[in-house]
C-alpha cells in the first residue's frame, strides 16, 4: 500500500508533474460576468482553492489577506468550492476578503489542476505556466514565500 500512496504523496509536493507546464484554462461565471485564466494573462497569478468550511482554509485567509496587501501587483485569484452560494457570500462578507474570489461549486476547476485536498494554491507566471504548488494551509507571510513570489514578479517578461 505505502508503494502504491508514493508516487500520489509525491505529485503533491513542491515538484509535481504540472510544473513548467501551462496551467489549464478555465471559464467560470461571476455574477454577470465570467472568469477567465486567459484575462490574466502577462500578470502573476496565484490561483487559490479554498471553500468556506474547511478549518485550514480559514486559518490561512488573513495570511493571504496580509499578501494580497504586501504584494499589491500579485493577482491572487481564490476559487472556493463551496455548493451553498449563501455560505459563500456570509463568509467573503464577514471576512471582508480583499481579493478576488470566484466559486465553482462543480470542483471541475479544481479537478483540472489535480487538487484533491484544499487549500491549495499555484503559482502561475506571466506566461501562463505553473511554477509552484503549494501543498495545504500555508503562512503566506513567511519570508520564503515572500521571495519566491516577489523574484517571480520582479523576473523579466
Amino acid at each position: 500500500l505505502f508503494c502504491l500512496l508514493l508516487p500520489t504523496g509525491c505529485d503533491r509536493g513542491r515538484h509535481p508533474r504540472e510544473l513548467g507546464k501551462e496551467a489549464p484554462s478555465f471559464t467560470l461565471p461571476a455574477g454577470a460576468q465570467t472568469v477567465r485564466l486567459s484575462q490574466y494573462r502577462g500578470q502573476v497569478v496565484l490561483f487559490h482553492f479554498w471553500a468556506s468550511w474547511c478549518a485550514p482554509c480559514v486559518d490561512e485567509i488573513p495570511s493571504l489577506m496580509a499578501l494580497h496587501r504586501r504584494l499589491p501587483h500579485l493577482v491572487i485569484l481564490g476559487v472556493s468550492i463551496d455548493s451553498d452560494p449563501q455560505a459563500y457570500r456570509s463568509f467573503l462578507a464577514e471576512n471582508q476578503i480583499d481579493f478576488p474570489t470566484i466559486r465553482d461549486p462543480s470542483e471541475d476547476t479544481m479537478h483540472r489542476y489535480g487538487t484533491v485536498q484544499i487549500p491549495e494554491s499555484y503559482l502561475i507566471d506571466r506566461s501562463g505556466h505553473i511554477l509552484r504548488k503549494y501543498v495545504s494551509e500555508q503562512d503566506w507571510t513567511n519570508p520564503e514565500i515572500i521571495g519566491t513570489l516577489s523574484s517571480t514578479l520582479n523576473a523579466k517578461h
